[in-house]
């Protein structure tokens, strides 16, 4: 094989993986939350978090911005209630991870979990309860309390917006259950009667 006809080669094969590539794009596929987005299965949906929660606060930003679905204020109506079962922001954790040869804390893990369930608006439970454990391990140095601080802060955020996109790709995933098709009974036919 000559120089110029491997080169020829490569250059055919980049052509057809580009040429799919375009193939692929051009008729709207998509890797499912590729682009970090999620398409919910409900018209309305509740919140069953305070008001003021940052978990709450989070995921009520992340829904209105998909705009497919309406959060609503009260589970009266809604096609969908997510159900805490236990409070995130009650839940959350620092444990000592490690000491130092002097016995002084080196090294925290810090926790973040939420459980959780939804229902629909005749009580049927759409997703079981769900428990989402999120940990962090941050290092600890006495000298610098105000940036470790700043830092402890900063990764309970991050684990906020972690719980947010991992709740969202459960509640895309889904299936609603679909009411049973009401079919009007049917008054039973006599047999015709043979003609004569």
């Amino acid at each position: 094989m000559t120089t110029s006809s491997s080169v020829s080669l490569l250059g055919r094969r980049a052509m057809l993986a580009l040429g799919l590539t375009v193939l692929l794009s051009a008729c709207g596929f998509h890797l499912r939350g590729s682009n970090g987005s999620f398409m919910l299965p409900f018209a309305t949906m509740y919140i069953g978090l305070p008001e003021t929660s940052p978990l709450a606060i989070g995921l009520k930003r992340y829904i209105r911005a998909i705009g497919s679905t309406e959060v609503v204020n009260t589970k009266d109506g809604a096609d969908a209630v997510l159900e805490v079962l236990s409070d995130p922001e009650r839940n959350r954790t620092k444990t000592i991870l490690s000491l130092n040869k002097n016995g002084r804390v080196q090294e925290y893990q810090l926790g973040y979990s939420i459980n959780f369930r939804v229902v629909d608006k005749a009580g049927n439970q759409l997703l079981a309860p769900t428990t989402i454990n999120l940990v962090r391990p941050i290092t600890f140095d006495e000298s610098q309390v105000l940036a470790k601080e700043t830092e402890e802060a900063a990764l309970y955020r991050d684990m906020r917006n972690d719980l947010v996109q991992q709740i969202m790709r459960r509640l895309a995933a889904i299936k609603p259950v679909l009411p049973a098709m009401s079919v009007a009974p049917v008054a039973p036919v006599a047999p015709a009667a043979p003609q004569q």
